[in-house]
């Protein structure tokens, strides 16, 4: 059974920084494609960023030069580190995992992130 656990959410003043991890287990994590998506209310889901296994990145426009996402394949875990932090970043982020095997999608609970002063 595929799981993954966030972590690292919370409340963050305007140009202020935060970091998130997220553990994964049940799935082949060196090969999977990791993301953060995020969704503030009242808005669709969007992807943040995303890693590939060969590290290859990408980014939301609106979040480039800002935040990084890493991986730790010896840990099973995903990070993104969230620097200048905008008060239109509050929402709920979400890992997401995606085997390449069967192409699978797999989401964590979600945790929030609630830039103001």
């Amino acid at each position: 059974q595929v799981r993954l656990v966030e972590s690292g959410g919370g409340l963050v003043q305007p140009g202020g920084s935060l970091g998130l991890s997220c553990t994964a287990s049940g799935l082949t994590f060196s090969s999977s494609i990791m993301s953060w998506f995020r969704q503030a209310p009242g808005k669709e889901r969007e992807l943040v960023a995303r890693i590939t296994g060969t590290r290859g990145t990408n980014y939301a426009d609106s979040v480039k030069g800002r935040f990084t996402i890493t991986r730790d394949n010896a840990k099973n875990t995903v990070y993104m580190q969230m620097n200048s932090l905008k008060p239109e970043g509050t929402a709920v982020y979400y890992c997401s995992a995606r085997t390449i095997t069967t192409w699978t999608d797999y989401w964590g609970q979600g945790t929030q992130v609630t830039v103001s002063s």
